[in-house]
């Protein structure tokens, strides 16, 4: 594990629901939702992150990444 962020009891309720939407665990839950927002990110705005990133060295599986092809639907 790379981090372990501590969450507010309302950002935690607003995971566990999402995370039994979901019907995934709240950590994969969590993985899911920043997935999903990278991608859209990168559709809406692209090369923004991309512009302020001080780590380039996972660009071409990151989905930030405006040329890398969305996992989601």
């Amino acid at each position: 594990m790379a981090y372990t962020p501590e969450l507010s009891q309302a950002g935690s309720a607003i995971l566990r629901r999402l995370a039994w939407y979901f019907g995934k665990p709240m950590t994969r839950s969590l993985e899911t939702l920043m997935e999903f927002t990278a991608t859209k990110m990168a559709e809406t705005r692209p090369g923004e992150v991309c512009s302020k990133c001080q780590d380039k060295s996972i660009c071409e599986i990151c989905p930030f990444c405006p040329t890398i092809k969305s996992t989601h639907p």
